[in-house]
């Protein structure tokens, strides 16, 4: 089989503030919009599409975030990193590491709720 990954839907509340804060904080760039309804924010080969939730679920459980974590792999120092999220005003954890795995990681939180990870290699 020959499969690629290519796009993550995430259904949001609202289009214009996640559009905002993953184009603001991670540098993604708005490639398609539908305002209020429809984002596609590219990454390299990847992109995250942000579309607006059905109307029955709708202002129903905002800050909730979905089931889902974006994990973006970077070069940058995790410290860094984190203090410059945490001047911006944006929810992150401490920077964790696990025995076995080359990675440091951080875990941080959108506006709306919804889990996002920085992971660094350990050099």
């Amino acid at each position: 089989m020959d499969f690629s990954l290519c796009r993550l839907i995430l259904y949001v509340q609202d289009v214009a503030l996640l559009t905002a804060f993953y184009s603001g904080h991670f540098g993604l760039n708005c490639i398609e919009s539908i305002p209020g309804e429809w984002a596609v924010l590219q990454s390299g080969d990847f992109a995250l599409a942000l579309h607006r939730v059905g109307p029955e679920y709708r202002e129903t459980a905002p800050g909730k975030g979905s089931n889902a974590k974006i994990v973006f792999q970077t070069r940058q120092d995790l410290a860094g990193l984190q203090e410059r999220f945490v001047a911006g005003g944006v929810q992150v954890g401490a920077i964790k590491s696990y025995e076995g795995f080359d990675y440091r990681l951080l875990d941080g939180t959108d506006p709306e709720g919804n889990v996002f990870q920085l992971m660094q290699k350990i050099q």
